[in-house]
């Protein structure tokens, strides 16, 4: 075995010595012994072995110089606030971040209060989040402390409020009214759809006029009425208009948002004012729907006209 290893370690060494140009320290290329070796590595065919396997014995330091020590801590440190983090930028940044845990923790509350059969409660809790959701986002703006740390916030307590506290809920207020599998059906489409359209919102480009579909906090905030007002439909009706809630969360319809809405004519407010005064559960009924069918007209129209 000995014998064995130093003879694989000369002919390794007149291999790389020969391949360089070069001999190896005391050998002669030109010595019996240099010659018996070379037979030998031909012999057992040493030639079709490559260079990385004699480095990969003694392996070679790279030709550069060495290079600067990296700071992984630096590297991986990045700042929740982009832009001047003065003291001011600072507290107005908790502020609005504080506004989205509101919503986070309003909504956790509310998954409680059903639990424990306070259907109505857990109903306004999901209304306030609705507004602390909505106040996040234009203090955001107004303070210019908008960022992707924010935005990321906002859409986990969104998930958390509107995709499994809504649900909850709608499923609570089903209790006794309605087959218990086809309402945990239900709850469970309203769950999977708003997390399809949260993740499909960050990922997409913009639209300052429209949403690609029922926003979140929109069908969070319809449900919340629903339950709040206590509308008197069949169990199954109101099983097959969560469903349809849920599936407009993820269509590809064109809705409106709230400022173009705003901007309508005085005149058209009139209506739902005077109809809520003489029947608000009809009243809002009438909203969900033609808001609901706006989207599918839109789409008709923007494809006539293009």
């Amino acid at each position: 075995m000995r014998r064995s290893s130093t003879f694989a370690r000369q002919v390794l060494l007149v291999r790389v010595g020969r391949r360089d140009g070069v001999a190896a320290a005391g050998t002669d290329l030109t010595s019996p012994e240099h010659r018996y070796l070379d037979r030998q590595r031909r012999r057992y065919g040493l030639d079709r072995y490559q260079r990385t396997e004699v480095e990969a014995v003694a392996p070679v330091s790279p030709a550069v110089g060495p290079t600067a020590p990296v700071d992984d801590a630096a590297s991986m440190s990045i700042p929740l606030l982009p832009g001047a983090r003065t003291t001011g930028r600072r507290v107005k940044f908790a502020l609005v971040n504080a506004c989205t845990l509101a919503s986070l923790v309003l909504g956790i509350n509310a998954i409680f209060v059903a639990m424990q059969g306070q259907v109505r409660l857990a109903a306004l809790l999901l209304i306030a989040c609705v507004a602390f959701d909505g106040l996040d986002g234009a203090l955001a703006r107004r303070f210019g402390v908008a960022s992707p740390f924010g935005a990321q916030m906002d859409s986990l307590a969104d998930m958390c409020s509107f995709g499994l506290a809504a649900p909850v809920v709608v499923y609570a207020s089903l209790a006794g009214e309605a087959p218990r599998a086809a309402a945990a059906v239900a709850a469970a489409l309203v769950a999977a759809c708003a997390a399809i359209r949260l993740a499909r919102f960050n990922v997409s480009p913009k639209d300052g006029r429209f949403f690609c579909g029922v926003p979140t906090t929109m069908a969070a905030a319809v449900l919340a009425l629903t339950v709040a007002l206590g509308l008197p439909l069949p169990g199954l009706v109101q099983i097959a208009g969560v469903a349809l809630l849920a599936f407009a969360m993820v269509s590809s319809f064109p809705y409106a948002k709230l400022a173009r809405l705003v901007k309508l004519p005085p005149w058209l407010w009139l209506a739902p004012v005077v109809g809520a005064l003489v029947d608000i559960r009809l009243t809002f009924a009438l909203i969900v729907v033609g808001y609901l069918v706006s989207g599918p007209v839109l789409w008709l129209h923007q494809r006539r006209t293009a």
